[in-house]
């Protein structure tokens, strides 16, 4: 392995740029008839049986209320061909504007829940409200992933990261280690 490696102090109010834990995502939800799109750059996979994701959305986002009330919402996988329309929708508010159609995204129907998927990206996770104990305390939703639905190709699309400060990153160079997996240990 290596040696001891040099360090230097950073705020930690950016250290999101080393722990951003998964790709940007565009949450879409629907709620008495209106339909919306967020960006979201912190969510975590919380257990596999069931299915289940961890994400914080900001009780002042616009997709919050929506999202609380319907229970549902479908967690859509932009590649870097949608980078533009991902700030976009995250520098805007659904309260003001249509984003689906202000920023070109196709809603089409989703199989499992109300909230539409997104047509033009990778992938599509329609979820279900899972567990709400800290959605008052942290804006913490759990949610359970009930259908997902992925694009044949690219395998490994290009997606991208939040560094912060209006920087992405994009995922890139695939490593193999297949041959040290162990199912057993899932």
């Amino acid at each position: 392995m290596g040696g001891r490696i040099e360090k230097h102090e950073v705020p930690v109010s950016g250290i999101r740029r080393w722990l951003e834990p998964g790709p940007v995502v565009l949450v879409s939800s629907r709620w008495q008839g209106r339909a919306n799109v967020m960006t979201l750059g912190w969510h975590t996979v919380m257990e596999f049986t069931p299915s289940l994701v961890g994400c914080v959305i900001a009780a002042s986002n616009h997709s919050f209320s929506m999202i609380r009330e319907s229970g549902q919402c479908v967690i859509n996988l932009p590649t870097v061909e949608l980078l533009d329309a991902v700030v976009g929708v995250g520098n805007t508010s659904g309260a003001e504007i249509d984003k689906f159609q202000g920023f070109g995204l196709t809603a089409e129907p989703s199989l499992e829940v109300a909230a539409p998927a997104i047509a033009e990206c990778h992938a599509h996770f329609e979820c279900r409200l899972y567990d709400d104990a800290l959605v008052d305390r942290y804006n913490f939703f759990v949610f359970e992933v009930v259908r997902a639905r992925v694009a044949t190709a690219p395998e490994h699309p290009r997606t991208v990261h939040y560094l912060g400060e209006g920087r992405f990153m994009v995922a890139g160079e695939i490593l193999d280690r297949s041959s040290l997996f162990r199912p057993d240990m899932l």
